[in-house]
C-alpha cells in the first residue's frame, strides 16, 4: 500500500489561484492558509469566497511506484471525494465520480508505470453541475431555496448543508476528505466489507465478509480461460482468543460471501450512556496479510412502536430496558470539512455526555460520518439515530439517481452496521413535508409523492438487504410507515418536529400543548456567545441590526424572534453584551419547558432530541455549544435537566395549579429528598413542604400540587433535590414573566 495522502497542488483552471493543498482537506481552507481568500468566517467575507465553487480546479502531485509494468490487481481505494470529479493517472482517466457519499476503488494497473507516476484529480464545479442536472429534468425538481442560496444541491450526492442552510454558510466547499492510497490486492483479492451482526436473543456473533477480486486480475484471470472460483484463500477471524475460518457461503454479483458464527459466553453487554458499562470486544479477520479491525459492543435495541389508547409509541428498548433517549441533533462538526477533525469531533460529543445525553441524531443534511465518530460513540455509550443523507427538498427518482442511490446506501449500512450505537436508520430528514412546500408539488402532489415512494422503498430496500437486522425508520418527523399525514403537528404517535413555539412565535408555554411520543426536532435561537461573537464582528458591528450580525443570522426573521421574544419575558437589555447574554438565557429556558415537561409525561413520550449540539460556524442559531465546542447557556442548563434523576414544577394548563414531578431514569429506585419553597426577590425564603419520596426505577411520578394561589406575586417558586450520593440541584420556575420582578 502506498498512502498518497499529503501536500498536493492546487490550482483552478484559469490559473489565477495556485497553491498547496493537504489531502484529506477541502480546497477552502488551503487557500485561506496560503493567504489567496479572506476567512469566510469573519465579516461578510462569504460572500467574496462563494464564486470560487464556480469554477474547475485540479489537484495534482507525483509518487514513485516500483512495480512492474502490467503488473495487476493495482486499485486506488478513495472516499468522501467532494463530488463531480475526475481522476487521471498519468494522463489516463481512471475514475469519474459524483456522488460524495461513496468509496471508489478504481483499477489503475495499466495505467502505472515504473518510477515516477502522476497523479491529477479534477474538481469539475459542482455549482454548475448541479444546475446542469437540474435543466435536465423532465420536470422541475423543486430545493428549499429559503435555506440555500447557492441553488439546485439536491440534484447532487452531496452534503446538502454546503449550498447554505439556516445555519450555514454558503460556499459550496470541496475537496477529498478521506483516505487515498494505492493498493494491490493480494493475489488479486481484497476485503471488500466486513460486517458483524449480533444474533437477537444469543450471546453470539455472525462475521460476514464480501471478497471481491480487484477488477484488472479479474480480467487476466478470465481471459486465461479460469473458472470464476471462490478463492481457496484462509480467512480466520479472531475474538477473545478463539481462531475460527469464515467458510464460502454465497457468491453475488461480483464478490464471494465468507462467513462465521463465534459464541461469547458469559458476555459484558454495551449499555447507552449512563445506564452501565461501554465494553467493546476487539475483532480481527485476516486474509493473507490484509487485516480489518473492529471493535463491537454487545446489545440488544429495539424500537417499539405498538399501539395504544393515544396511537402508537416510539420508544427505545436496549437489554431488556426501556431507555428514555436524551439528546441533541448533530450537524457537521465545521462547514470547512478539514477542521472537522477527530479531536474537535471528540471534544463535541464528550460535551453531550457530560450534558446526561445518551442519543445523537446525525441529521440528513450533512455527512454520514467518518469511522471516527462512530468509535467515539460507541466508547462514550452515545446511540446514534442515523439519517440518509437527503434532508427538506424533493429528489430526483429517474434511474440513474436511484442507482447512485443504491450504492451510497448499500456501502454505508455495510461500513457502519457493526457499530454498537447505531440504533435507528431513518431514510431523511423533513421529505414528507417539503411534499407541501413548493407550489409544484402542491399542485401535482400525485408525482411527487410516487417519486418520494420509489426513492424512499430504494433505501429501505437497499439498507435492509445489507443488514437485515437493522432498525428502519422512513422518514424524521414520520407518524408511521405509509403515512404521510403532518407529524409537526400530530403528537400521537411516531416521532415528531415540533417547530411552532420558534417559527409560529408561540409563548413557551405552548410546549405544555403537546404530548409527543418521541419528538426528535425542536430548538430555540440564541446568539453566540461574546468571545466567539468577538471572532468575527468588529467593535462597530456590535449591534444585532448591523450588517454583520444580519449576515451571521440566517434564518429568516430570526433576529426579529429572538428580540420579540425577549420583550415578552424580560425587561430589555441596555447594551449589546447584555442582549447576548440574555439570548441565551430565554433559549435555555425555553428547551427546560419543553424538556421538563415532555418528560414528565414519561412513558408516554420517551425521547427528546432538540435541535442543534454544534454549530458549523460561528453564526445565530439554535445550537447548544458555540462553533468550536465552547458551551453555551443552553449546554450548562441542559446538563440539568437531562439529569437522571431530577424533580421539577409542571404548571397546569390553565396556570391555577404546578405540580412537582420526580423523574428516575435509572434502572433502580432512588430515594429522594425534596423541599419546595419560594423566594422573594428581597431574598425572603417561605416554605411550601418538605418531601421524602422513593422514585421507581423507570418511571416519572407526581409527588405534590401545588396551588399557584399561595405563590406571592413577586416570588419565584424552587424545588430542591438531594440524592443519597449526596447530589444536590435546585431548580426554579417563575409563575410570572421575570420582567414582572424588579431584578
Amino acid at each position: 500500500m502506498i498512502d498518497l495522502a499529503g501536500t498536493w497542488s492546487l490550482r483552478d483552471a484559469s490559473g489565477e489561484y495556485v497553491c498547496d493543498m493537504p489531502i484529506p482537506g477541502d480546497a477552502h481552507s488551503a487557500l485561506l492558509a496560503a493567504g489567496l481568500i479572506p476567512d469566510p468566517y469573519v465579516g461578510r467575507n462569504e460572500l467574496q469566497v462563494r464564486g470560487l465553487a464556480d469554477r474547475d480546479w485540479v489537484a495534482s502531485r507525483t509518487f514513485q511506484w516500483g512495480g512492474a509494468a502490467g503488473e495487476p490487481g493495482w486499485y486506488l481505494d478513495i472516499d468522501l471525494l467532494d463530488t463531480v470529479a475526475e481522476i487521471r493517472l498519468n494522463g489516463e482517466l481512471v475514475l469519474s465520480a459524483a456522488n460524495c457519499f461513496l468509496r471508489y476503488r478504481p483499477d489503475v494497473s495499466r495505467a502505472l508505470k515504473p518510477g515516477e507516476n502522476h497523479l491529477e484529480i479534477l474538481f469539475k464545479s459542482n455549482t454548475r453541475a448541479a444546475t446542469a442536472l437540474a435543466k435536465q429534468q423532465p420536470y422541475k425538481i423543486p430545493y428549499i431555496a429559503q435555506n440555500c442560496p447557492i441553488p439546485d444541491g439536491n440534484m447532487l450526492r452531496k452534503p446538502q448543508c454546503h449550498f447554505g442552510w439556516d445555519w450555514n454558510l454558503a460556499i459550496a466547499p470541496f475537496g477529498l476528505y478521506g483516505r487515498i492510497q494505492l493498493r494491490q490486492g493480494h493475489r488479486g483479492v481484497e476485503v471488500h466489507t466486513l460486517q458483524v451482526r449480533q444474533q437477537t436473543g444469543a450471546f453470539a456473533v455472525l462475521v460476514s465478509a464480501r471478497i471481491r477480486m480487484v477488477d484488472d486480475y479479474l480480467e487476466a484471470f478470465l481471459t486465461a480461460g479460469n473458472r470464476l472460483e471462490p478463492p481457496d484463500i484462509p480467512i480466520i477471524a479472531r475474538l477473545l482468543g478463539v481462531e475460527k475460518r469464515l467458510k464460502y457461503t454465497a457468491q453475488g454479483s461480483g464478490y464471494w460471501h465468507f462467513s462465521t458464527w463465534m459464541e461469547i459466553e458469559c458476555p459484558v453487554l454495551w449499555w447507552p450512556a449512563g445506564q452501565g458499562e461501554q465494553h467493546l470486544y476487539d475483532l480481527t479477520v485476516e486474509i493473507d496479510d490484509q487485516i480489518e479491525r473492529r471493535k463491537i459492543g454487545l446489545r440488544k435495541i429495539e424500537l417499539l412502536t405498538d399501539k395504544d389508547e393515544t396511537g402508537s409509541r416510539f420508544a427505545f428498548r436496549v437489554n431488556g430496558r426501556e431507555i428514555f433517549a436524551k439528546g441533541a441533533n448533530w450537524i457537521p462538526a465545521d462547514a470547512l470539512p478539514s477542521r472537522a477533525t477527530p479531536d474537535l469531533t471528540e471534544k463535541l460529543l464528550r460535551a453531550a455526555v457530560d450534558a446526561n445525553m445518551n442519543m445523537i441524531r446525525v441529521w440528513g443534511g450533512g455527512f454520514y460520518e467518518q469511522d471516527w465518530f462512530y468509535d467515539i460513540c460507541d466508547k462514550l455509550g452515545l446511540m446514534v439515530w442515523q439519517d440518509f443523507m437527503f434532508s427538506c427538498s424533493l429528489y430526483p427518482a429517474d434511474d440513474l439517481f436511484l442507482s447512485e442511490v443504491k450504492r451510497e446506501v448499500d456501502q454505508q449500512v455495510r461500513r457502519l452496521s457493526h457499530h454498537a450505537c447505531i440504533a435507528l436508520w431513518c431514510g431523511d430528514n423533513e421529505l414528507i413535508g417539503a411534499l407541501t412546500w413548493f407550489e409544484e408539488s402542491r399542485k401535482n402532489r400525485d408525482r411527487y409523492l410516487v417519486d418520494y415512494d420509489r426513492l424512499n422503498r430504494t433505501i429501505e430496500e437497499t439498507a435492509r438487504a445489507a443488514d437485515s437486522t437493522l432498525i428502519w425508520w422512513p422518514s424524521s418527523p414520520s407518524s408511521g410507515p405509509k403515512n404521510f399525514g403532518d407529524a409537526w403537528h400530530d403528537d400521537r404517535s411516531g416521532d415528531m418536529h415540533f417547530w411552532s413555539v420558534w417559527h409560529e412565535n408561540k409563548s413557551f408555554d405552548h410546549y405544555r400543548d403537546v404530548k409527543p411520543r418521541f419528538c426528535s426536532e425542536f430548538g430555540f435561537q440564541s446568539y453566540p456567545s461574546l468571545n466567539v461573537i468577538k471572532q468575527f464582528a468588529a467593535p462597530a458591528d456590535m449591534n444585532i441590526a448591523s450588517p454583520v450580525m444580519d449576515h451571521h443570522q440566517r434564518n429568516a426573521g430570526g433576529n426579529e424572534r429572538i428580540a420579540g421574544t425577549m420583550f415578552r419575558y424580560f425587561r430589555f437589555p441596555m447594551d449589546f453584551a447584555d442582549f447576548v447574554y440574555l439570548s441565551q438565557v430565554q433559549q435555555g429556558l425555553a428547551m427546560r419547558t419543553a424538556i421538563e415537561y415532555w418528560r414528565s409525561l414519561k412513558p408516554h413520550c420517551m425521547g427528546t432530541l432538540y435541535w442543534q449540539l454544534n454549530d458549523t460556524w460561528p453564526v445565530a442559531s439554535w445550537s447548544g455549544l458555540d462553533h468550536g465546542g465552547g458551551w453555551k447557556l443552553l449546554h450548562y442548563m441542559a446538563r440539568e435537566f437531562y439529569a437522571p434523576v431530577a424533580a421539577f414544577a409542571i404548571p397546569s394548563k390553565d396556570g391555577k395549579a404546578i405540580a412537582i414531578s420526580g423523574l428516575n431514569d435509572t434502572g433502580r429506585a432512588v430515594s429522594v429528598d425534596v423541599e419546595v419553597f419560594t423566594l422573594s426577590v428581597a431574598g425572603e425564603r417561605h416554605s411550601l413542604g418538605a418531601y421524602k419520596i422513593a422514585l421507581p426505577p423507570d418511571r416519572s411520578v407526581n409527588i405534590v400540587n401545588l396551588l399557584a394561589a399561595d405563590i406571592a406575586n413577586d416570588a419565584i417558586l424552587h424545588v430542591a433535590t438531594s440524592l443519597p450520593d449526596g447530589t444536590t440541584a435546585t431548580r426554579h420556575f417563575a409563575p410570572q414573566p421575570y420582567k414582572a420582578s424588579a431584578f
